[in-house]
């Protein structure tokens, strides 16, 4: 299945960034922010997120090792290019943060491979993403759950299981939520 990425490339080199430029569509679809320095990556990183950033190192102003690094921690996938005689100890230090080390020069074949394995980091990030986002919605309503409870109790002068039967009947009977429940109870008794 074909993905659509956001996608920014650091380098200083108009032969890669035009190479990655015919390679990109072959992912699905790519949407290509270019950065000619690494001061320049920084501010376009802080203003929108990216699934892939894409590092050739050395740039004019920075390595770049450390942002890519800091690019991999925010959630993007990264991909360092690096020269033949540094790529094995960038690598070293930086695979352990999720960066890709893709030593240079290389081959159309090679960096296509590398695209590759990062639309596979790409969507396993975002699978785990949506995970996250439903074990936090789950202890959102957990909390809420428990809120009403206690506000039964204090008002209502139920015990803990009878104020979870209440919000449950509730819920079953009006086929709503728990949560849709809970609220309303903390809307009506909230302090």
């Amino acid at each position: 299945m074909d993905r659509y990425y956001r996608v920014l490339l650091v380098s200083a080199s108009e032969g890669l960034n035009r190479a990655l430029g015919e390679m990109l569509p072959l992912t699905g679809g790519a949407e290509v922010t270019h950065a000619g320095s690494v001061s320049a990556a920084k501010r376009l990183l802080l203003a929108q997120s990216y699934d892939w950033v894409i590092v050739n190192s050395p740039l004019p102003d920075d390595a770049g090792i450390r942002f890519a690094s800091d690019a991999s921690s925010g959630g993007a996938v990264a991909l360092l290019l690096a020269g033949a005689e540094t790529a094995e100890q960038i690598g070293e230090r930086v695979t352990g943060q999720g960066v890709f080390v893709l030593r240079k020069p290389n081959t159309r074949e090679a960096l296509r491979t590398a695209l590759v394995w990062l639309g596979a980091a790409r969507e396993r990030l975002r699978k785990n993403e949506t995970k996250t986002l439903s074990l936090e919605e789950k202890m959102a309503e957990i909390r809420v759950v428990n809120r009403a409870k206690w506000l039964l109790i204090r008002h209502k002068g139920l015990d803990e299981p009878a104020a979870h039967r209440l919000i449950e009947k509730q819920a079953m009977d009006r086929c709503v939520t728990r949560r849709a429940v809970a609220e309303e109870i903390v809307a009506q008794y909230g302090e």
